[in-house]
């Protein structure tokens, strides 16, 4: 373990702040940005899932460097220095396909940072794992402070400043990722042959890694359209921006007490309680959006369809990958979750909103939950005890 200390506790904290607080300037209003390019609903769920899609293949890619030279927080800088310039494209104007290359080139190296540091935020806290709510909220607070700041200049500035309102985020990701040292190389040692297939067969994996898939899928119209959705019902950019923040808020509520509730439930019960209310949540954007008591409600359930599943999905890779698999382990929820199942997600919310409307979008979203909450009853059991090296 290298780190530990209160400084390095900041340290750690200060880069998931920025690196969200980029993914708040680019979420909520990214879309809109390309709805004012005079982009196709299509196209923008195909540019949007660019974001997820190259998930699929760098996590992997980049958890496997990380796994074997111990040079994690040195891949760290490469990725979001080599990210942040590839992003510059943007400013280019390059039209569909050249937008499509630059968001391909961005994510794919943008994508290998969060992966590779949740692996050494865990490492760094050893036995105090569960303090890991408590370094990741920081992140939910930079995107919160991004989703709030960067809607509030848009009620005075066009859409169109959108990239440059970007630029300071990356600036200070930059210097974030300089803050931490750089380890010492420690390679791992052999992992036992044919241990990494046997982990990725085992029943209760396999249902871990679909459940996240479909929940993944369902939040494709939530990160896709939920902004236009609410523009399309009267809302206005700061007030889009408010409710995606309200989201994040209960969040970090959740990361705050998850340890408490970890105590009293087990891992299924939370589970199957969250994609429960997850379902619920998309089928109250999809009906009742012009109900704001409503949509408020829907918008704090955000602590249980991202909050409550992704802290205990951190884990339950700790626990069931172990050691010698972590980073790929990591890589592998990052790239079938998040990236297939995210992209995936965008595509086909893009379908139905191209042929319905925003709302049927949602109500995929909650066909796709229904199927994940009974895949999950059936198949999900708690992992073994993470190790704490």
């Amino acid at each position: 373990m290298f780190l530990g200390d209160t400084e390095i506790y900041w340290r750690l904290s200060n880069l998931y702040f920025w690196f969200f607080a980029l993914l708040g300037g680019l979420l909520p209003y990214w879309s809109l940005y390309l709805q004012e390019q005079g982009f196709s609903y299509l196209q923008i769920a195909t540019l949007m899932a660019t974001i997820q899609l190259t998930k699929i293949v760098a996590p992997s890619l980049w958890g496997h460097l990380g796994d074997r030279a111990g040079q994690r927080v040195r891949l760290v800088r490469l990725g979001a220095i080599t990210g942040s310039l590839f992003f510059a494209g943007v400013f280019l104007e390059p039209g569909f396909y050249g937008l499509l290359l630059v968001m391909l080139a961005f994510t794919f190296f943008w994508n290998a940072i969060l992966p590779l540091y949740e692996v050494i935020t865990l490492r760094s806290l050893g036995k105090q794992r569960d303090r890991y709510g408590k370094v990741r909220l920081w992140g939910s607070v930079g995107f919160i402070g991004a989703v709030a700041g960067v809607g509030l200049i848009l009620e005075w500035v066009s859409i169109q400043w959108l990239p440059w309102l970007l630029v300071p985020v990356f600036i200070g990701i930059v210097v974030s990722v300089f803050l931490l040292p750089a380890e010492q190389g420690e390679r791992k040692p052999p992992a036992p042959k044919g241990s990494l297939r046997a982990i990725v067969t085992h029943p209760a994996v396999v249902a871990f890694f679909l459940m996240n898939f479909l929940l993944q899928v369902s939040h494709g119209a939530y990160y896709t359209f939920f902004s236009i959705h609410l523009e399309q019902h009267g809302y206005g950019n700061l007030a889009i921006g408010l409710l995606w923040s309200l989201g994040v808020i209960s969040e970090i509520g959740l990361f705050l007490v998850m340890h408490r509730l970890t105590r009293h439930f087990t891992v299924r019960q939370i589970v199957i309680g969250s994609l429960v209310l997850t379902m619920i949540r998309w089928a109250l954007i999809a009906e009742l959006t012009d109900f704001l008591p409503v949509l408020l409600f829907a918008q704090l359930l955000h602590a249980a369809s991202y909050g409550a599943l992704h802290a205990v999905s951190v884990q339950y890779v700790q626990g069931f990958f172990g050691k010698h698999h972590h980073g790929q382990g990591q890589a592998l929820y990052s790239g079938l979750t998040f990236g297939a199942g995210g992209a995936l997600g965008a595509w086909l919310s893009g379908v139905l909103v191209e042929g319905f409307s925003t709302s049927v979008a949602f109500w995929g979203g909650a066909v796709a939950m229904a199927i994940a909450i009974a895949i999950t009853a059936r198949g999900l059991s708690a992992p073994p005890e993470p190790y704490s090296g």
